[in-house]
């Protein structure tokens, strides 16, 4: 998150105030969607004064990208305590496992239905808002950082050598994985069941070329 921030927060009430900040983006997010989202009405609702959020916000797409940051270091987390905890007996159960927590994110995080790892989903014009591609990081593209951090979670959990492909296949899975979620939940606010079946199917199929 904080490569993203124009000042990194040093004491703990500057790092409150910014959680504060990403919290209530989050709720605006789902409440009035990204077009009608201010910096002001931010730091009001957060109780900072607006100096105190461009201090570390260059605008609301610093903003914005900072929360994207957050979705996915929260997103890492909760994979890795499902792993650290589950008895996976083949690795088509991460495969399970990680689409289960980005659907749950889906249906429970604030905001993560409008913008899940940067890119905003919802807009009143429907067009790509400027840089949401490229919002985790400012050079690649959202998909690519996601399939970089799944890449290192998947060699730690796979006990085992894989094939020289794997950093293209799992970019081609996320992006797949991707389409198809987005799928699922323009059919169905809630996520379609049937399709959300039909991703992990896609996905490990897909994958069984790549891993043992």
């Amino acid at each position: 998150m904080t490569s993203t921030l124009r000042r990194r927060p040093a004491q703990r009430r500057s790092l409150e105030r910014v959680e504060r900040m990403l919290d209530e983006c989050a709720l605006l997010l789902d409440e009035v969607g990204y077009d009608a989202l201010t910096t002001k009405e931010v730091a009001r609702r957060a109780e900072v004064p607006i100096g105190t959020f461009y201090q570390f916000f260059h605008d609301k797409q610093g903003l914005v990208r900072a929360l994207a940051r957050r979705n996915l270091e929260a997103f890492l987390g909760r994979v890795t305590e499902r792993v650290a905890t589950a008895d996976l007996a083949h690795w088509t159960d991460l495969v399970d496992l990680a689409v289960d927590e980005f659907v749950d994110m889906k249906r429970t995080t604030p905001g993560f239905s409008v913008m899940d790892f940067g890119e905003v989903l919802v807009t009143a014009g429907g067009a790509p808002v400027e840089g949401s591609k490229q919002a985790l990081d400012g050079t690649h593209e959202n998909n690519v950082v996601v399939a970089d951090r799944l890449r290192r979670l998947t060699l730690e959990v796979l006990d085992a050598p894989v094939g020289p492909g794997l950093d293209r296949a799992l970019l081609v899975a996320v992006e797949a994985t991707d389409a198809v979620l987005k799928l699922a939940f323009r059919t169905d606010p809630c996520g379609n069941a049937e399709l959300i079946a039909e991703c992990k199917h896609l996905v490990r199929r897909y994958l069984a070329d790549h891993l043992p």
